[in-house]
């Protein structure tokens, strides 16, 4: 059976272009209004609290993990001592390429690895929206161990350091992505995999892309009725059966026109259409364009 979480990481292609180790003491509040990647914290030592514009504060832990695919804007702060009102810090960077908030001497209370991530490829928009809109992991030793290994190669002045401490921070989405699926967690497809009624279904579209999928045919992989299908669908993954199908399906193919040399009847076949007038058709419904045109300006660019 397909593993749906693999398929959309691997499209993803996630990168690691900026991470930097952060040193706290005393009360603090960094605002960050310039968000436009995806975002993550792993404390390493001591305890703040994080701020997500249009959600409640979230206190964090050491070893508390937090990954934010779309965000505009956040605060973090002290939580002993609050902040006081109005307070504004400013990160400084120090000869050791330590950020410090707060006094720049002494012991840091708060110890936090932060960083951006990139994912690139033409579909990354719309599988970001398969993902729960924030990953919290408390407690996970697998990621302990992973953000250990990148704190320790990120403050070490080894060769490759660089190349190495992408590729753990790849690990570490992963990873992340794969711990919420143990739990209850936002609206997405993690959350959908680990549902007993929806899963299956989830990997049997994934499995089986071109095949005649109806509503009738998916709820009898999870088990339920029509009505009741599609009503946990949506709740879990915060989009239709057949809207989530036909993203997923455009998603092959926009992958295909771009990196391989598939024809367009092949694509169409493999995409579940019945000729190819109607996958051009539905591909120019939800893409903009035809998938010719679509195809050549992925070979121009």
């Amino acid at each position: 059976m397909a593993d749906p979480l693999s398929e959309v990481i691997s499209l993803l292609r996630p990168t690691a272009p900026f991470s930097k180790l952060a040193h706290a003491s005393g009360p603090f509040r960094v605002r960050r209004d310039d968000v436009t990647e995806v975002f993550y914290s792993m404390m390493l030592s001591g305890r703040a609290c994080l701020e997500i514009d249009g959600k409640a504060p979230m206190e964090l832990a050491e070893g508390d993990f937090v990954l934010i695919p779309v965000a505009s804007a956040f605060t973090l702060s002290s939580l002993d001592p609050p902040p006081p009102p109005g307070l504004s810090s400013r990160p400084v960077l120090c000869e050791d390429g330590i950020f410090r908030i707060g006094p720049t001497s002494g012991p840091a209370e708060v110890q936090q690895l932060i960083g951006r991530c990139s994912f690139s490829g033409p579909n990354a928009q719309l599988l970001v929206s398969l993902l729960p809109d924030m990953v919290v992991v408390r407690g996970e030793n697998r990621l302990a161990a992973l953000a250990g290994l990148v704190r320790d190669e990120a403050r070490a002045n080894r060769p490759a350091r660089d190349v190495v401490v992408e590729h753990l921070l790849q690990v570490l989405l992963i990873e992340a992505f794969r711990s919420t699926t143990l739990s209850d967690s936002t609206p997405g497809l993690c959350r959908g995999l680990a549902d007993q009624r929806i899963g299956p279904a989830l990997r049997a579209m994934h499995a089986a892309p071109e095949a005649s999928w109806t509503l009738p045919k998916l709820a009898n992989e999870a088990g339920l009725s029509r009505s009741a299908f599609i009503a946990r669908f949506n709740q879990i993954l915060g989009v239709t059966p057949i809207g989530y199908l036909l993203n997923w399906r455009m998603t092959l193919a926009r992958h295909w026109l771009s990196s391989t040399r598939m024809s367009i009847s092949e694509i169409s076949e493999k995409t579940g259409y019945g000729s190819v007038s109607a996958f051009s058709s539905a591909f120019a419904r939800h893409v903009g364009c035809p998938p010719a045109r679509y195809a050549r300006g992925a070979a121009d660019a």
